[in-house]
């Protein structure tokens, strides 16, 4: 079998949450959120974002809690601002404008959003004297860490911040990797503090160790009027909420869901070094995802022996390949991939 740097997401849960999820088995429950788990999960989330007062939702994954979000927080005419390469306008089939909401984009830099040319176009937007036959912004709309792998720094995500308060735009803050954002070196500020500036973020849990699920939080106890009749209507209202509870009840129980990311983190550098050593060049990335440039024919040669995720072409006979850790990642599989290269 070979060995697998596919995605963050194609092996089985974390064993302590599959240890949680047999244990509490037997157990009968309440529903559609009220049972004690996920009750006993915001408490411990709240208390990790330093948000005591905290709207939090379990939703199952991260295009159906993008879509709920922006659905639930937009007016009918309003749409959401986001990069050329943001995963609402790229990887995910036109859910966002599916339920109504147009996706306006700007250019990404390495996979971020420059504030600077965010306040441009919303001046140039609020100039127009056309505009109430146009799409409305309402939203910002980026992600931690970007696509490409990138971080935002503090100072980035305060000047972003900073327009949307000045235009009375939300700032919503996809996290479906936040795990491994927070654990980059690159990262300069903590979860309390990202809480602090947005409006929305979400915790992923699919990509950090769990079988599912992500944990929605509205800092300030903001979260839009009857959210949960939003996402029942979303159809994205888990009647067996336990599923989601239980799992991020012990993602944040003795700090296992940061202990995931540094693990996934640690191993990605790992393997960083063995392509550098090899002669490999790769992208920028201090986070769990790493960007190599391959010829064609050694990328056909290597995936004889690891699976890997061809991400762009770069030119007639080079492609870009993404690798990626996980909590699951070993020594033994960075052995693999060393022996193939």
């Amino acid at each position: 079998m070979k060995t697998s740097f596919e995605s963050d997401y194609n092996n089985g849960a974390h064993p302590l949450i599959l240890q949680r999820l047999m244990e509490t088995n037997g157990e009968a429950s309440a529903s559609y959120g009220f049972d004690k788990w996920s009750e006993s999960a915001r408490q411990k989330i709240k208390a990790a974002c330093s948000c005591p007062e905290a709207d939090i939702f379990f939703l199952v994954g991260g295009t159906q809690a993008n879509a709920t979000i922006i659905d639930g927080m937009l007016q009918t005419y309003e749409g959401v601002i986001a990069t050329q390469t943001g995963h609402i306008n790229v990887h995910e089939s036109g859910a966002i404008e599916a339920s109504g909401h147009k996706v306006i984009t700007l250019p990404s830099h390495d996979g971020k959003m420059n504030a600077a040319e965010l306040e441009t176009w919303l001046k140039g937007f609020h100039a127009d004297p056309t505009l109430e036959h146009m799409v409305i912004p309402g939203m910002v709309y980026i992600t931690f860490p970007t696509e490409l792998g990138s971080v935002y720094s503090a100072k980035e995500i305060e000047a972003i911040l900073s327009v949307c308060r000045r235009y009375d735009l939300y700032l919503f803050i996809d996290g479906a990797r936040l795990g491994y954002g927070l654990a980059s070196s690159e990262c300069d500020f903590d979860l309390p503090w990202l809480a602090q500036h947005c409006d929305v973020f979400y915790i992923g849990g699919t990509k950090v160790g769990a079988l599912c699920g992500e944990a929605v939080v509205f800092p300030r106890a903001n979260a839009p009027r009857h959210f949960m009749n939003i996402v029942k209507r979303h159809g994205a209202l888990l009647a067996k909420s336990r599923l989601a509870g239980v799992q991020f009840d012990a993602l944040f129980t003795d700090g296992l869901y940061f202990n995931i990311a540094k693990n996934a983190i640690d191993k990605a550098m790992q393997m960083r070094r063995l392509f550098i050593n090899a002669g490999f060049i790769l992208r920028s990335s201090s986070t769990n995802q790493q960007f190599v440039e391959l010829s064609n024919t050694r990328m056909k040669e290597l995936m004889e022996h690891v699976l890997f995720e061809t991400w762009e072409p770069i030119d007639e006979s080079h492609t870009l390949c993404r690798f990626v850790t996980s909590w699951a990642t070993t020594e033994e599989d960075l052995e693999a991939l060393k022996q193939a290269l």
